[in-house]
């Protein structure tokens, strides 16, 4: 399954950048988001790197999950696609 890296998690001030709100292709509400859960996610670096991450929790209403990344994710992430092991 793929997903679409949406933003950083963060408030007003502050910013987390070892956290990801991503947006997962088949998931549209927080149900179906939530059966993803504990799933293994992988990023590829522009140098063929992978960094990995679990999805920790559901982030609103509309399908979105938290991601965290035991690596920070560099500001040219946001936008790119993940690949979701299921």
């Amino acid at each position: 399954m793929k997903g679409k890296i949406i933003n950083y998690r963060g408030g007003t001030a502050t910013q987390n950048n070892n956290q990801m709100v991503v947006q997962p292709e088949n998931a549209n509400s927080r149900e179906s988001a939530s059966k993803l859960l504990g799933k293994r996610v992988e990023w590829v670096t522009p140098a063929n790197k992978k960094m990995v991450g679990t999805i920790s929790k559901v982030h609103g209403k509309k399908g979105c999950v938290l991601v965290g990344f035991n690596t920070p994710l560099p500001g040219q992430s946001i936008g790119s696609e993940v690949t979701i092991f299921v």
